[in-house]
């Protein structure tokens, strides 16, 4: 984008109620939010009146004088944060709006009196700058860093929309440890999936909310945790993208970051060589090869997608019918990667019943539409008390 279009170069600052910390600020990334709320001059105002400001990096320390209110987001596990959060339909923009509305839904279903409509946003994966300035946004929850990272973005564009509409706040790469563009590298750092949804319910003066759902998460997580099989009894994992089985993208579970977030605490066994990086793909030959216990399938749970001609597809290939996976009918669907975190609790529990039946119940065939019902005794967390906290109906 051009750094001299007077449209929006000389427009002055509207954001009265948002102060931007500054783009290029380094500043430090703390462990808990609350050591970040209320750090302008000491100010600590629980009630949400007076200025505040969180730090996360890329971003450094920004302020706030009030909670936002319309949010703009570029990559699913914020548009989730802000779900988590009670602010679901407060989002103005996302990536591929309808298709996200629609998988989001998928889960959704399961969580009583929850609504959600994302249909029909502005589609903001090489967002317009022209228009930011017409969504005015309260917050970009949008890490700075990847959208510097576009050809269409400039520092000058991110620091301008920053300054003049509303702050960025969002970290992308910590979903799988990338490198960010070289000017933004030495004030960048990862952080799991939780870790950032603790800021981002800071940045909303929603530490409560968040409190309660990281306590769902931790039980989720010790549930799991107290009956893992040993690792020699675990099963072998491949990753993959199922929409083209010739040509098929996969995942390595050592990846680092948070697209695992979902996965790594069952503690599965990858099988792909040691020549093979998440992003490559493989033929049905390699996959083959590394001949996995458990085959899941990345997407499986996207509208439009049907497991079952999935696996009708995998059984009658020639390589594919030689799978210990599709012999066994271990072939699994996967939901989304960038998840957030009611995702991530529904899909750690989703994937403890898919690699351990025997331990955690067993997951219900999938073809498509919502998450399957579970019985009330099979489920691994409360779906009331997940649908309470979203709506703020908690002690």
């Amino acid at each position: 984008m051009s750094d001299n279009n007077d449209s929006t170069t000389d427009t002055p600052t509207r954001r009265d109620a948002l102060k931007y910390g500054g783009t290029l600020a380094t500043g430090v990334a703390f462990a808990g939010c609350s050591d970040l709320a209320g750090q302008n001059e000491g100010t600590d105002d629980p009630s949400g009146d007076g200025s505040y400001s969180v730090t996360m990096a890329p971003m450094g320390e920004v302020e706030f004088d009030s909670p936002p209110e319309s949010i703009f987001t570029r990559l699913t596990h914020h548009a989730g944060m802000a779900f988590a959060l009670g602010r679901g339909n407060d989002v103005n923009a996302m990536h591929a709006p309808d298709y996200y509305d629609q998988l989001w839904n998928q889960f959704t279903e399961r969580l009583p009196g929850i609504t959600l409509d994302w249909s029909g946003l502005y589609s903001s994966w090489d967002p317009d700058k022209e228009e930011l300035y017409d969504l005015d946004s309260d917050v970009h929850l949008a890490d700075p860093a990847s959208v510097n990272a576009l050809d269409s973005w400039s520092t000058s564009d991110i620091d301008e929309i920053g300054g003049t509409v509303g702050p960025w706040f969002g970290n992308k790469f910590s979903d799988r440890h990338g490198e960010p563009p070289a000017e933004w590298a030495d004030r960048y750092e990862y952080y799991t999936l939780w870790e950032m949804f603790e800021k981002v319910a800071a940045v909303f003066r929603e530490e409560a909310r968040y409190e309660a759902l990281a306590e769902v998460h931790t039980n989720l997580l010790e549930t799991i945790e107290a009956d893992l099989p040993p690792e020699e009894n675990r099963p072998t994992v491949v990753m993959a993208g199922m929409s083209d089985i010739e040509s098929m993208y996969v995942y390595t579970l050592d990846t680092p970051g948070f697209l695992l977030a979902h996965v790594r605490p069952l503690g599965p066994i990858g099988t792909l060589g040691d020549d093979i990086s998440s992003g490559d793909t493989i033929d049905m030959e390699g996959l083959l090869e590394a001949d996995p216990d458990v085959l899941f399938s990345l997407g499986g749970m996207s509208p439009g997608t049907d497991m079952s001609n999935i696996r009708d597809d995998l059984e009658n290939h020639a390589v594919g019918r030689e799978l210990s996976a599709v012999q066994t009918d271990r072939v699994y669907a996967q939901g989304a990667r960038y998840q957030g975190p009611i995702l991530n609790l529904f899909q750690l529990e989703m994937s403890a019943k898919q690699l351990y039946p025997d331990v955690f119940g067993e997951w219900p065939t999938y073809a498509d539409g919502p998450y399957p019902e579970i019985p009330d005794d099979e489920q691994l967390f409360d779906r009331q008390a997940v649908a309470d906290i979203i709506n703020g109906d908690f002690a």
